[in-house]
């Protein structure tokens, strides 16, 4: 699938193409303490999809933290269904520094993360959006 990014906001150079660049090193991040943050990636074409994983850089430098996000989807790019419900992600960079967010198997071309909270920086963080076809 063919990714591209977009986010309402990003710091310095760090925008929303590195969420879907397949370099884990490089990262997203919104303004700092403006939550709610968004980041939306456009599949290029409608797949049947039931799991993302959100992935920031594996290096120990960045430390454990949860960030609050909820996991939207949309065909069209306008009318977006919650796929799965706000809730915290734990990062930690023992483990991969990924997390997981299952839901129904459901159609979409736009999948977005709408960040809420990180107890590690008072911003969205963002290195790699993994989607997975149903």
């Amino acid at each position: 699938m063919r990714k591209q990014g977009k986010a309402i906001s990003h710091v310095h150079d760090l925008t929303a193409a590195r969420a879907v660049d397949g370099n884990a090193d490089s990262y997203w991040e919104s303004a700092n303490h403006a939550f709610p943050q968004e980041i939306t990636v456009d599949l290029g074409a409608t797949h049947q999809v039931n799991r993302v994983t959100l992935a920031l850089p594996p290096h120990p430098a960045w430390g454990a933290r949860t960030q609050t996000a909820a996991i939207l989807g949309s065909a069209n790019g306008s009318g977006y269904t919650e796929l799965a419900g706000s809730r915290g992600y734990a990062f930690d960079p023992g483990s991969g520094n990924t997390a997981t967010a299952n839901f129904a198997a459901t159609g979409a071309r736009y999948l977005r993360v709408r960040f809420t909270g990180n107890t590690g920086w008072p911003a969205g963080q963002l290195a790699e959006l993994r989607v997975y076809p149903a």
